[in-house]
């Protein structure tokens, strides 16, 4: 197994005082299985992380980024994500679900809260906490 690390970009799309996060697949064998989280993903080889995560918001939802700016850089012993943020232009049904079991519009609360309600699960379902700690500290930079 390889000791690299993968570089994944991710986006903090954001509308009205709320945050579009991704309700990822309830799959074992994925980060965060059944957990809200943050639209993105892997950065291919010879990307850039402003190419990829404007390729990988088209892939997973439809939607073209408008111009958006680097939030930052979070570093765990697997994973260095690429965090950027964009206003989200459209509604939420202009939006087309490619990849994950449900999306929607979180609030400050349930971010703080560290989980969210999901139609598609028809459960309560827990934030990734490093996706929690990235949002946590976006509302906090932004005083939303």
């Amino acid at each position: 197994m390889s000791n690299e690390l993968v570089h994944v970009a991710i986006a903090i799309l954001y509308q009205n005082n709320k945050f579009l996060m991704q309700l990822r697949d309830n799959i074992p064998n994925i980060p965060y299985p059944g957990h809200w989280a943050l639209f993105g993903g892997h950065i291919e080889p010879g990307e850039t992380p402003d190419v990829a995560v404007k390729r990988e918001i088209l892939e997973e939802i439809g939607y073209t980024l408008p111009p958006f700016v680097e939030f930052g850089c979070y570093i765990d012993e697997r994973v260095v994500r690429h965090v950027f943020h964009a206003p989200l232009l459209v509604e939420m049904n202009e939006l087309v679900l490619n990849e994950g079991w449900d999306m929607g519009l979180l609030t400050p609360e349930d971010i703080h809260q560290g989980r969210c309600y999901s139609k598609n699960a028809d459960e309560v379902r827990p934030l990734g906490e490093m996706h929690q700690r990235i949002m946590l500290d976006f509302i906090e930079k932004n005083q939303m």
